[in-house]
Order: structure tokens, then sequence, then C-alpha cells
């Protein structure tokens, strides 16, 4: 849509049919503002909506979607009997937004990547599916890409070729190109399915006493219920449908056999008291779906007349929902190139800094994402890791919102300098901690993200329950170099409200 835009002839091949489902779900506070940033650059009015829970549900009531107000994580061991800790060591809560109106979402992927076909389609965007590419050919003047529709060959010429394909995708395959290790990553595999008659967690379970606010209803989020080796998410849709799956090292995926598919998610429910009595009822929609390989990475990711997006250069993990604004990141950097150097000498140039911005963020994200599958025995130091992340996301999106997107310019603040120190502590939380090293690398973690935290993260008083509290941006809006004013305008802009929320103390 933003090639077409900017005034070129676009053609989109698509290997499926839409609806068709694919995973790829949640969406984060840094997603929907980046993509609220390109439908406002680029002239795109129809897809604004769907950067909020609230405009969406307004403008687009027929497309599914789900309810995110922020990221659920509990702590459990397999097979024993489920206890609430009196300190919430077993939990953590991180709210993304203060109310339902402006939370973020789970993009039913069916319902979504359709309506965003049909977009493209009415800018004028000549949409072609059920094509099985076969061949690249590339030469000075372009590149030929051959297939087969509906039993007949056919063929494309463009000057440009944009690869969406995912993990090991068209160009990767089609150039032979060369598959690189993220360091110090496990090997991980998934299974997942769509299910329906999922029912809704028991909020008492999370809360010490009755009187208790939660931040938000535990399920309206991303749900993550960690154990020794691996992970499994639960994300619900307003349509019925409820998304699970679980991602673990290979050797935990062993043990649960996951080549089994259906019978070693039901073995896995049943060794969780919790899950077990939310799945008591659940149908699966579709056949289990088994990844045997979930990590990837590309070595190359550009050519003179090619690019992969961020999601077919590489990928983690879904541990915590990198995925979306990763791609939108690249989208933004690539819609760039093509609107100021598209045809000119510094053409090339960027194209090779686009490369690098991307795999470098991809390193980024494996480094942290491997550390957390490090310490998913040692919970407490996979909060404070966790952390990390949610500083940076949270400095990222307010400093975006503000303006100021040079304090921010890369996805985990990786080419920042100050918080390259971070580095080091995820280099540390790598090795096993006695619980003495465990709590000094805590301290060290929370003091590292200091001057990047302006949600109020690691007060011991909050207990791993973290809402969004205004007072909190106020107090830190001298990390963001930003005035009493101008985070209550900022503010404004992006509906929080009540007003009286935006006095300080």
């Amino acid at each position: 849509m933003i090639a077409r835009r900017l005034g070129h002839s676009v053609v989109l091949l698509e290997r499926g049919k839409h609806p068709r489902v694919v995973i790829g779900e949640s969406s984060t506070p840094l997603s929907n503002l980046l993509l609220e940033e390109l439908t406002l650059r680029y002239d795109l009015p129809a897809l604004r909506p769907l950067a909020k829970w609230g405009s969406w549900q307004r403008s687009f009531p027929n497309i599914a979607v789900g309810l995110k107000r922020g990221f659920s994580f509990h702590h459990h061991a397999l097979g024993a009997p489920a206890t609430a800790d009196p300190d919430r060591a077993d939990q953590l809560l991180v709210a993304a937004s203060p109310r339902d109106d402006i939370a973020d979402t789970h993009w039913y992927r069916a319902d979504f990547d359709h309506l965003l076909v049909r977009e493209a389609q009415k800018l004028g965007v000549e949409y072609c599916d059920q094509v099985a590419l076969q061949h690249l050919a590339e030469d000075e003047e372009g590149i030929t890409l051959q297939g087969q529709r509906n039993g007949r060959q056919v063929a494309c010429r463009a000057g440009f070729v944009i690869d969406a394909t995912g993990p090991r995708g068209f160009l990767h395959r089609a150039l032979h190109l060369d598959e690189k290790d993220l360091p110090g990553f496990p090997p991980t595999q998934a299974l997942y399915s769509h299910f329906s008659g999922v029912r809704r967690l028991d909020a008492g379970a999370w809360a010490r006493t009755a009187d208790e606010t939660l931040p938000y209803p535990i399920d309206d989020a991303a749900v993550h219920h960690i154990f020794d080796g691996g992970w499994i998410w639960v994300l619900q849709f307003n349509n019925g449908i409820t998304s699970a799956g679980v991602a673990a090292t290979d050797s935990c995926a062993s043990q649960l056999r996951f080549l089994e598919g259906a019978a070693a998610w039901s073995r896995l429910v049943d060794q969780l008291p919790a899950l077990k009595e939310q799945f008591r009822n659940a149908k699966a929609e579709r056949p289990f779906t088994h990844i045997p390989r979930l990590s990837f990475r590309s070595a190359q990711i550009t050519g003179a007349r090619w690019a992969l997006l961020p999601s077919a250069a590489g990928f983690v993990d879904p541990l915590l929902s990198t995925g979306f604004p990763l791609t939108l990141l690249g989208i933004t950097r690539l819609a760039e190139i093509l609107e100021e150097d598209w045809g000119g000498p510094r053409f090339t140039a960027r194209l090779q800094t686009y490369a690098a911005q991307t795999d470098a963020e991809l390193l980024a994200t494996s480094q942290l994402v491997g550390a957390l599958y490090a310490n998913m025995s040692n919970f407490p130091v996979f909060v404070a890791l966790s952390l990390l992340y949610f500083a940076a996301a949270s400095f990222s999106e307010a400093a975006r919102r503000l303006g100021k997107p040079h304090l921010a310019s890369s996805f985990l603040l990786c080419d920042h300098p100050a918080f390259q120190a971070s580095r080091h502590l995820i280099e540390r939380a790598r090795q096993p901690l006695t619980r003495s090293e465990s709590e000094i690398l805590i301290r060290d973690i929370v003091t590292a993200i200091e001057p990047f935290n302006i949600a109020g993260l690691g007060r011991r008083e909050r207990h791993n329950w973290y809402p969004v509290e205004v007072h909190d941006l106020f107090d830190a809006a001298g990390k963001l170099d930003a005035t009493f004013a101008e985070i209550q305008a900022m503010l404004r802009r992006c509906g929080f409200t009540p007003e009286s929320d935006m006095v300080p103390d």
C-alpha cells in the first residue's frame, strides 16, 4: 500500500488464499504506534482505526480481534499443585494501557490479513493468489519471478522485490542464502492450535487478598505460563476463538513429545491445574501445527534489487511479542528508502544500512529471549530480565509519541550507548546462578534500567504488578528531555483520560 501511495506499480503475490489462519497475533504499544505513524505519513486513513481496541471496535466490528491490556506471566512447576505465593513472586503483570478504549490488540490474522489485502486492492495493487513461485532470475534491469497458478505458468517482472514470506521463505530458498546461528540462543520448537470453548482464568489465584485490584483483567492480555524449559501462550479473541500453544527447548519438547501433536498438548495441560480447568471443555478447531525449528537468521537480508522484511530475515520466539514491532520498524525504514532514494545514488547504501539494523535488532532480541529461556526455572531473574524489555519498549514508545524518535531509534535501544551496558547483565544471566548471585543480578538490572525506566518498574512495593500510572511518566519527564506541558500534551493526544489523571503530585 505504501509503495502504491508513492506512485509505484505494485503486484502482490500470495502463495495461499485468504482468509487463512496463521499465528503471529499479539500487538504491542510500539507496534500500534508504528502502524498509526505509517497510516498518517502515507495517507492510509482506512487502517488507522486498527491501532487501538476502541477505534477498531467502532470501525471494524466484524473483524475479529482480541483485547490486550498488557502482559501476564505466571510461573509453574509441571505436575505440582497450584499455590498462591503471598509475595506474588510467581507472577508478573505489566499493563500497557490504562483502559480498554486505547488498548492494544491481538490480531485474528484470518480476518486482519484479508482486510489488508482488500484495502491494498482498493488502492490499485494487483493481487494474485494461489501462486507457487519456483524460479527467480535477476539481471541489470530487474527481477523475473516464475511459477504456477492454477496449473498455468505465470511470470512477473519487477524492478524491486520485497519478501514477506517468513522464515526460510521464497527468496532465501531461491537465492540459496546461507543461514546463520543466533549466538547463545537454544534450539526451540513450537506446538499450537486454535481452540473454542476455552474459559477465562480465575483471577483469585493471582491476588493475595480479595480486595486487591488487578492492573487489568488477566485474560485481557498476552497470557504466558512459564515452566522449566518452555512456556505456553493463551490469546483470547472476541469471536470465541483462543490461540494457544507452547514453545520449548529441544530437550523439553522431546520430553513432552511435541511430535505427537494433540496428545502432547493434552499431557502438558494436565500437568498445569489452572490450564487444565481453563481448557476442560476446549476443542481444537484446526489440526495442531508442530514447528521443529522455531528460530531463524538469514545470512543476507538485501541485494541490489531485493530486500527481506524483518519477518523473513529472521525470527526468534513469540515470548515478548517482538515480531510485529520488528517488522513494522523494517517497513518504516524500507518505506523511507523508497520515498527518498529510489533510483538515486544512496539507494544501495541505505539498503545495506537497513540490513545491518535488521540483523542487529534480531541479535539483541535473541540475546534477551535466550537469557529468559535460561532462567525459566529461576523466575525472579526471569522477571528482572523481562524489565529490560519493558523499560526499553515503554521508553521508545514515549519518545516517539513526544516527537523525539532520535532518543530511541532502535528496537530494545540496542544501539543506545547507555543501554548497551545491559548486555553484560544478559551474559551473566546465561550462567548458572546461586541464590545470592541471582539477588545481586536482579539489583544490577534494576539499576541499569533506571535511566530509561519511565513506568515505575522494579519497585518492590508493587510486588510484580505494574499498572499504567500517569505519575510515573511525569516523574520521568527529565529522562525523555520533556517538560510537564509536553507530557501532558502527549497524554491528551493519545487519549489518556480522565483529565484529573494528568495532574502530577
